[in-house]
This record gives C-alpha cells, sequence and structure tokens, in this order.
C-alpha cells in the first residue's frame, strides 16, 4: 500500500481510538470558559474527535508546563549513625508513546523551532529528546485562513510539513492521510485493518486542490530577509521600544500561548531528608518583570520595553542568527489574538524594518 491513506469522515474517531489503544493521543478539546478555550489532551474513549483549531499549542507533549527533572532523598542508617547519609535520586525522563493528532501546520513547525535549541545546541536535554523520539505528529493542513495568521512571512504555510509526520487533509467525505516522514509511515500502516481506512492515492490531486485553494486566501506577505539586521539595528533604540509597547501589561499570554517559546525556570522542592524532593522545570516568561532579577536584587532588565526588545530580538534577529537564518516565530498569531490590549508582533518588526518610530 502506498504511503497515503483515506479516511472517512465517519471513521475519524475510530481511527483515533485505534491509535489510543497502544500510545497517549492528544487531541484537540474544548474547555468551559467565558472565551472558549481549546486545549490538546488524551483521548479516552467515547470523546468527541473535533478538529479544531487550538488556542493552546500542543508545545506540552515535549515540553511539560512543570516537569520532575530529578527526585532525591538523603537515607541514614538510625541503628549505624556514624556511617553517615546515603543520596538516592532518579533523573530518568519519563517519555511515553504519543500522538498529537490534529494540530495546524504553525504548531508542527514548532517543534522544529524547538528541536534546534533542545537537540542540536552544544548539549541536547535528555528529557526533551526522550519525549521527542517518542512524538508522532499527524497535522491537519489549515481549511481556511484568520485574519491573524501570518505563517507565510516566516517561511511557512497552511500546507507547511515541517515538524510534521503525517499530513491530514480534509477532502470530499473524509481526510487524506499523507506520510512524510519514517514515524509517519508506521503510523499509517498501525491503521490498516481499521473500519473506514483505504489507500489514499486517487484521492492526492483533490488533497493538492484543497491545500492550493487555502494558499491562495493568504495576503501577500512582506519580505522579512533583512528582519534579523533591521531589528538588531533597533536594539539600543530605546525611544523605539518605548513607543511599540507603550500599552504593554507585562501580563504574559504572549509568551504562554506561544508555540515556540522555551524560557523556564527551575525550582528545588524539598530538603531530601528522610522524604522526597524534587528538582522540577516549569514555563517562564521573558516578559515577567522577575524573569531577569539577580540574587543580588539587580535587574538587567528593569522596563517592559526592554522585555519586549528581548522577546523580539529573540524571535527575528537572534535565533535566526544562530540557527541559519530561521525565524523562532511561526506566524500562528496567538500573541495577537489573545493579547489584552492588542499589540501585534507584525507591526513591531515591520516598523523596524520600515524606520517607523511608533506602532
Amino acid at each position: 500500500m502506498s504511503n497515503t491513506r483515506f479516511l472517512t469522515a465517519d471513521a475519524l474517531s475510530g481511527a483515533v481510538a485505534a491509535l489510543a489503544a497502544t500510545r497517549r493521543v492528544l487531541i484537540p478539546v474544548r474547555q468551559p470558559a467565558v472565551k472558549q478555550s481549546v486545549i490538546f489532551a488524551p483521548y479516552a474513549t467515547g470523546m468527541p474527535v473535533e478538529l479544531m483549531r487550538a488556542t493552546i499549542p500542543p508545545k506540552e507533549a515535549v515540553l511539560p508546563q512543570c516537569e520532575t527533572l530529578i527526585s532525591y532523598r538523603m537515607l541514614k542508617d538510625a541503628r549505624n549513625p556514624g556511617s553517615g547519609s546515603r543520596l538516592e535520586l532518579d533523573d530518568t525522563p519519563q517519555a511515553e508513546a504519543t500522538v498529537v493528532f490534529g494540530c495546524r501546520p504553525c504548531d508542527a513547525r514548532g517543534f522544529a523551532v524547538l528541536d534546534r535549541p533542545y537537540l542540536k545546541g552544544p548539549f541536547a536535554d535528555p528529557y526533551y529528546t526522550a519525549r521527542r523520539h517518542c512524538l508522532t505528529v499527524v497535522t491537519q493542513t489549515c481549511p481556511d485562513v484568520e485574519s491573524t495568521c501570518f505563517c507565510h512571512w516566516t517561511g511557512g504555510g497552511p500546507n507547511s510539513a515541517e515538524g510534521s509526520d503525517v499530513l491530514l487533509t480534509a477532502v470530499a467525505d473524509g481526510y487524506l492521510l499523507e506520510a512524510v516522514t519514517e514515524k509517519g509511515d508506521a503510523l499509517l500502516a498501525a491503521l490498516d485493518g481499521t473500519a473506514g481506512v483505504t489507500d489514499g492515492t486517487d484521492r492526492q490531486e483533490e488533497a493538492r486542490n484543497a491545500r492550493a485553494a487555502v494558499q491562495a486566501l493568504l495576503p501577500a506577505a512582506p519580505d522579512l530577509a533583512t528582519a534579523p539586521q533591521a531589528v538588531a539595528a533597533r536594539f539600543a533604540d530605546g525611544d523605539f521600544w518605548e513607543a511599540q509597547t507603550a500599552q504593554c501589561l507585562s501580563c504574559g499570554a504572549c509568551t504562554y500561548m506561544c508555540p515556540t517559546c522555551y524560557c523556564f525556570n527551575i525550582t528545588d522542592e524539598g530538603d531530601g531528608v528522610e522524604r522526597p524532593g524534587r528538582r522540577i522545570r516549569t514555563w517562564d516568561t521573558c516578559m515577567s518583570p522577575l524573569f531577569t532579577r539577580e540574587a543580588s536584587g539587580h535587574n538587567a532588565r528593569m522596563t517592559k520595553a526592554q522585555r519586549m526588545r528581548n522577546r523580539v530580538s529573540h524571535k527575528f534577529s537572534t535565533y535566526p542568527g544562530t540557527w541559519e537564518g530561521a525565524f523562532s516565530c511561526n506566524g500562528c498569531g496567538r500573541c495577537v489574538s489573545n493579547c489584552p490590549v492588542h499589540l501585534d508582533i507584525r507591526d513591531i518588526v515591520l516598523a523596524a524594518l520600515n524606520g517607523r518610530q511608533g506602532a
């Protein structure tokens, strides 16, 4: 059989259930809230499978909001006090076979952005590495676009395969699944024999036409080839950053909802003496006033303008400088749509490119 499968619309839930029988499957799930949110959560029997655009990216599949790096405890022999103490620790990475099912191309590209520092940097992160190697990503090519989408500005698009193992495209009466990696081939093979799954070779042209129609909905993108140099040239221009971030509340929503932000904090809990202690890693945000406060009390970035300068410069200047021109912004638009004061990172980058001072 080819590396494509056609999945009928009414067999979608059954296919997800079949995968979930042997691994964890994360799917978009609605969360009750004043403002509806959609998160990725583990599939459980009977859950509806809806391929909605998620409010929160599936980044937690490889970089949890909170994870234990090391658990430890000090043990003493009460019958032999002079023998001293013995340290027991466990730094085994926690990873399990996982499928992210139904994310969007900007989310999948987020994994590619995280891979560079966590897998390809001077020191590979063992916890990230373990989870990434266990991860298979099934990406839904976008059926439409939103006004906040600008993935095509940053090298992606509504049909990008970067970071994905399987591309899923909605066609008449169902979905075409196309493997783009060996992991993707294995996942499609795992679906063979599932009701509603057949060879998809004869649906490929239909899928290509559907993807081209969505691509055509995007407005022309500006040329960001010189953005790294333009943003870097503004680094010392305090007035520019003050003007661009005057409304910012430093709430951090832009970073917590970003598929590519990877700042973290490390904290020790408990002393480990006769009871467990642990070292944990948690998400952090460079937009927080506490992010760069040193133990001495000195803070290298006291103002929100300095913190926004750091965030934008990293995504559009320093990261591309380190990783051969790749931006660490995927243009998902979540920072735009979820900002309470409507700051738009696109305006900041264009202002730097066009020599403007204000928004």
